[in-house]
């Protein structure tokens, strides 16, 4: 699901439970619809334990909730119940619902033991982080759902390490400037005209005027942090100097605030008022603009600054990182318009920055704490602060600057903890001026929306005031202002294809690349993204099918040259999947890049929704000499490996290239015929039906037809199938005829000369294909969600489109061999996606496929075995290939089966059935390489 979605999802599950809930009839359904329609989580009832047990007191007792996987304890009690109300239960004992659940939760076995305990009556639900020694409650009421069910995550990610209190703060924030921006909008009174009829000057003012309202809300955001951050030097300061003003007043005290915080106090009017005059001067550029227009206040907005945004919140506890993409996707009308509020994961950042460096430099530090002599120690502490504050950090394509903050914070905490080993208790003002080295000066981006620029820069001018507060609290005595401003923050507004990353920053005085830039398929691109592709792979072969991320990786690759930077980014998996990997990877190996880590298929949780929810890897590469160990992350499994290959794999620098014939002496499959005919020669049941009530005479010419999805789910259609059709007869059918002729017209219409062409004859398919005999049917796009891609066979009567493989001529055994694990694996590897759903294909999968060389007995097996799973299948003659597959509701019997040919499989080609899914495939490879 998308974010839009998700919080679509939400506000429906918020409909259904609204004054609802008693604790034993409701609470099951309730958990079951939060959990599969709102958090996406598949197979629900076979992953909750509902009413497990405990003994206590000799006595059983039943935990209402229980999910293994995450360890969450959730007791439910019925609508009008307070969740912090001691009521009397069973054992005669008072407990809080959270007691309740703690009481349980200390029964349960070590491994067992929750991680989180949450309670609900239906209207809220609080949440209980057991790492916490003294766990307080995070509360969402139903009503919040839309805005807060990023606060569930931990329900089915094991990954989620915390509730952030900053994350819920944060999220707060964005929506309350959600607000503000709707009550200014409303102000500028922006015209709404179609863009098509917009003339150039329009546009210029609309864009202008909403340049200027995004503008005024990143100002107004920093006054309301620095207020509350004591910045400003007193907190409420920005709130009263408004507040006595009246509403007309407004406008015009704002536009003088902003100009004395741009004017250093020594070139002030030395008669200032002191009502401005008691504000620092800010500098960086934040209020420099003077052309930002400023709309009149009204009475609304005045009381929804004051009150909401100033009184009723605290803006010093706000993570940078998180709002800074909260702040982004909450302002920009892009993000607006594709579903509202997104955040971008922290732990997800890590996966990048902490096996890129982080992991690394706190273990350095860890070994120089560990020195005993003191002498030696505090000099590898001065060096290793010096190192930090010599590494550089380059994210080129930074959005609302995550990457880049995340990295600040954390390169600033660690410095921190080392400045905390030198002062020992000892240092004070006296003996040093400013403890500090790291720098934001030492962070470079590149983003292409101005807006966004400025999100960043104001981020990361947050972060570096909130770690300036955390050293004063460490160095007694240390007490340097924030403002105004004294650092410069390096990122560059531009397209980060067209510009030389040098001009940025020279490549001998850089470290790391970092970032996650922007995934869009190669159907999807703009034609000035179809021009970056064309630029950065100048003179490379075939590459209109890679992803617009690729272009980072070979500019990146080329900006390295012999120089020792690493770089790790975030990529949607089609990377290192199907022709692409061969495409890319190969000549980038070629140069000289390696992959040093990488995180494999996941999903990654983005601040746009444009791209929430996609399936993403990690890779982290160079060009320049790594003796550091290579590791695979798989899930929660890091993996040591020797060498990985473009498809995330520890295996040889192996590529999977198209084949037209395949690789072992097997049949070959071809997709079915394409129609190419505006829809005039395809028809549902009831549509033939129909067609035949008023035209009987044309029953001769409809054949049963199936793509994929029909294949799939079985649901019948029909085609006018006209091959070697006697004319007289056709003559005699005016109905046909006029399809026939809609069909030719439709063809004419194109622009394609292919299809032009194909008009000529309008009574046939543009591509045929027929089968006399039974064939194997294959889909040629299947969800990822199923272990196996359904196959079956099919009769020749029925006429497969361009969204089936076919097989004909096939036998048990090509049956077997296709529907075992060993060629799903290999399948899901080597394959394309469509989205995130397997895209079969014959040149890349099948044609490339090692077959395993069988013994008699072998074949007989694997014949057998795949007889078992047809024969499964009839045991449900009511259920499609969809409901057979489903991993929810597969039976019993067809699990067996396929189980029985997995084995059967495995052991014709000497598999261990221990193997993992990616040994599996690095054997394949192997085989693959010695039949070339």
């Amino acid at each position: 699901m998308t974010d839009a979605e998700q919080r679509e999802a939400a506000r429906q599950f918020v409909n259904r439970w609204m004054g609802k809930g008693k604790e034993d009839e409701d609470g099951r359904s309730y958990w079951i619809d939060l959990l599969t329609n709102v958090l996406g989580m598949d197979n629900v009832t076979e992953r909750l334990n509902f009413e497990k047990k405990v003994v206590i007191d000799g006595n059983t007792k039943r935990i209402d909730v229980y999910i293994p996987e995450t360890r969450v304890i959730i007791e439910q009690k019925s609508l009008g119940k307070a969740l912090d109300q001691k009521i009397r239960n069973s054992g005669d004992v008072d407990l809080t619902p959270f007691e309740q659940a703690d009481r349980y939760n200390g029964k349960l076995t070590f491994d067992e033991r929750a991680r989180w305990i949450v309670t609900s009556n239906f209207a809220e639900i609080w949440i209980y982080d057991m790492n916490q020694k003294q766990p307080e409650p995070t509360k969402i009421a139903l009503d919040e759902l839309q805005s807060k069910y990023p606060l569930l995550d931990f329900l089915v990610k094991k990954e989620v390490k915390t509730i952030s209190h900053e994350m819920e703060v944060s999220i707060k924030a964005g929506g309350i400037v959600g607000l503000l921006y709707d009550a200014f909008l409303k102000q500028y009174r922006i015209p709404d005209i179609k863009e098509k009829d917009e003339t150039f000057e329009q546009k210029e003012k609309r864009e202008h005027k909403l340049k200027s309202l995004n503008a005024l809300c990143v100002r107004i955001v920093f006054c309301l942090y620095a207020e509350d951050a004591g910045i400003f030097g007193k907190r409420n300061m920005f709130h009263d100097y408004l507040e006595t003003y009246e509403v007309k007043d407004c406008r015009r005290a704002l536009i003088e605030l902003f100009k004395i915080l741009d004017t250093p106090v020594s070139e002030r009017d030395e008669y200032l008022e002191e009502e401005l005059a008691q504000f620092p001067y800010v500098n960086g550029g934040l209020f420099a603009d003077e052309t930002i227009e400023i709309p009149p206040f009204t009475e609304e907005i005045k009381e929804l600054l004051l009150t909401k945004a100033s009184e009723d919140f605290d803006w010093s506890d706000i993570s940078p990182t998180i709002f800074g993409a909260v702040f982004e996707s909450t302002l920009n009308p892009e993000t607006r318009r594709s579903g509202g509020m997104h955040y971008t994961s922290i732990e997800n950042i890590h996966k990048v920055i902490s096996p890129l460096f982080l992991e690394d430099l706190q273990k350095e530090f860890d070994s120089i704490r560990a020195i005993q002599v003191k002498r030696t120690r505090d000099k590898k502490l001065e060096e290793f602060q010096n190192k930090l504050a010599s590494l550089t950090f380059f994210d080129p394509a930074c959005g609302s600057g995550n990457f880049l903050t995340e990295t600040y914070l954390s390169l600033r905490r660690l410095e921190n903890e080392v400045i905390k080993e030198k002062v020992g208790g000892q240092m004070t003002l006296v003996e040093v001026n400013n403890p500090i080295r790291v720098s934001i000066q030492q962070f470079y981006g590149i983003e292409i929306n101005d807006f966004a620029v400025t999100v960043a820069k104001t981020a990361l001018w947050i972060a570096e005031s909130q770690m300036l507060e955390e050293t004063k609290n460490i160095v007694y005595g240390f007490n340097d202002d924030f403002l105004p401003l004294k650092t410069y923050v390096n990122i560059t507004e531009g397209n980060a294809l067209r510009i030389d990353w040098n001009d940025v920053i020279p490549a001998e005085k850089l470290s790391f690349i970092m970032g996650n830039p922007p995934f869009v398929g190669a159907r999807w691109m703009a034609s000035e993204q179809k021009e970056d592709v064309e630029k950065i792979f100048e003179g490379w072969k075939s590459i209109g099918n890679l992803d617009y991320v690729s272009c980072w990786y070979k500019k990146a690759a080329d900006y390295m040259g012999n120089y020792n930077i690493r770089a790790a980014l975030v990529s949607t998996n089609s990377i290192t999947q199907g022709e692409s990997v061969s495409i890319l990877w190969k000549p980038l190996f070629e140069s000289g890049v390696h992959i040093d880590f990488a995180y494999r298929t996941f999903i990654w949780d983005s601040e746009a929704s444009i791209k929430a929810h996609v399936h993403c890897v990690i890779v982290g590469f160079s060009r320049a000499v790594n003796n550091k160990q290579k590791i695979i992350y798989s899930g929660e499994n890091a993996i040591p490996a020797n060498n990985i290959n473009g498809y995330l794999l520890d295996a040889e620098n192996i590529f999977i290239e198209k084949r037209m014939k395949p690789l072992c002496n097997v049949p070959e499959i071809a997709l079915g015929g394409q129609a190419i005919d505006g829809g005039f020669l395809i028809l549902t049941e009831e549509e033939k039906e129909e067609f035949l009530e008023k035209e009987p005479q044309a029953s001769p010419f409809f054949r049963h037809y199936m793509m994929g999805k029909d294949f799939i789910d079985r649901k019948p259609r029909y085609c006018i199938w006209l091959v070697g059709a006697d004319p007289g007869l056709l003559k005699k059918c005016p109905m046909i005829l006029e399809r026939v002729n809609k069909v030719r017209e439709f063809r004419l219409s194109s622009t394609r000369a292919n299809t032009k062409k194909a008009a000529e004859n309008p009574t046939l398919f543009a591509s045929i294909l027929e089968h006399k005999n039974q064939y194997i049917a294959i889909p040629k796009v299947s969800s990822q969600n199923r272990r196996y891609i359904p196959m079956d066979y099919l009769d020749g009567e029925i006429i497969p489109g361009d969204k089936l493989f076919t097989m004909p001529n096939a036998s048990f055994y090509e049956f077997g061999v296709l529907m075992s694990n060993v060629h799903m694996a290999w399948m899901r590897a080597v394959c394309g996606r469509l989205k995130s759903d397997y895209s079969y294909s014959n040149t890349i999968v099948y044609n490339n496929f090692p077959w395993p060389v069988v013994t008699e007995k072998n074949r007989e097996q694997i014949e057998k075995s795949a007889q078992e799973i047809l024969k499964a299948r009839t045991l449900y003659p009511n259920s499609n290939l969809a409901a057979l597959y489903d991993p929810l509701t597969m039976p019993a019997e067809l699990r067996r089966a396929h189980t029985a040919n997995d084995k059967a499989v495995m052991a014709a080609y000497g598999f261990s059935t221990k193997m993992t899914e990616a040994d599996c495939v690095g054997e394949l490879m192997k085989l693959y390489q010695k039949m070339q």
